[in-house]
């Protein structure tokens, strides 16, 4: 689809990587498509944002707790916890290359979820 009036689509491109194995060979290969972070506008293409931590303090009182009682404590991390998010924005970026067709003019795509390079993947 055409941009809508008056939305400036946010620029992408690919990010290739090789991965090596133990013996320096190449062993598979990885494309990522990425937005180019610093086209977005703050206040019109994204909000801030705020992430509230504990304070180490706190999580000091509550491994002594668990020592104490002899709890089992887990940890984890989702490493790529704001990509399986959706966005609530409206975010229009530019068809990535490869996609296109020859004078079909300018396609944007609309994004349901974050993609790397952008303010919410953060």
């Amino acid at each position: 689809m055409g941009p809508p009036k008056g939305v400036r689509p946010i620029v992408c491109k690919w990010v290739c990587k090789r991965k090596l194995g133990a013996d320096r060979e190449v062993t598979t290969f990885k494309a990522r498509l990425v937005a180019k972070g610093y086209t977005p506008r703050p206040g019109v293409d994204f909000e801030e944002t705020y992430s509230p931590v504990a304070m180490a303090k706190f999580i000091r009182i509550l491994l002594a707790i668990a020592a104490r009682y002899n709890y089992e404590i887990w940890q984890m991390d989702v490493k790529t916890a704001f990509l399986n998010g959706f966005v609530k924005e409206e975010i229009y970026i530019d068809q990535a290359e490869g996609f296109t067709t020859v004078g079909g003019g300018q396609k944007v795509c609309c994004l349901q979820r974050s993609i790397y390079g952008l303010k919410q993947a953060f």
